[in-house]
């Protein structure tokens, strides 16, 4: 992922902007895109400032809040599934979510969740 534009280049197209250059002659001036003077150009007049915003995705997952329902549910019922899980967070908290969104949720606190018990090796069958 590409790097924001610092913020000294975006004060000098507002100057610039401000002091009178049109929007175009100041992205040429700048070597930067007509749509991106613009649009910093926007941002300044609705919010008096021109920082970047922060990129990336936020951390964090909507069903943080719901972490006790959800590993509750696991303690319970040992044989539950994933589209389980997401149907009972639909049904009783009212959270839309799909069956990976709970699976990368249980990732991302490193709980594997295994629907049958670990079995000893069988000796018939090579591996």
């Amino acid at each position: 992922m590409g790097k924001p534009y610092s913020l000294d280049l975006r004060e000098r197209v507002i100057a610039a902007i401000e002091g009178g250059t049109s929007t175009r002659q100041a992205a040429a001036r700048f070597s930067i895109g007509i749509a991106t003077a613009g649009a910093w150009a926007r941002l300044k007049r609705a919010k008096g400032e021109v920082t970047p915003a922060r990129q990336g995705k936020p951390k964090g997952s909507v069903l943080d809040a719901h972490a006790d329902f959800i590993f509750g549910l696991i303690g319970q019922v040992r044989d539950i599934t994933l589209e389980e899980i997401a149907e009972r967070l639909a049904g009783e908290r009212g959270v839309k979510v799909v069956s990976t969104a709970v699976w990368k949720f249980l990732d991302r606190h490193a709980m594997t969740h295994k629907k049958r018990p670990l079995m000893r090796a069988n000796r018939n069958v090579p591996m």
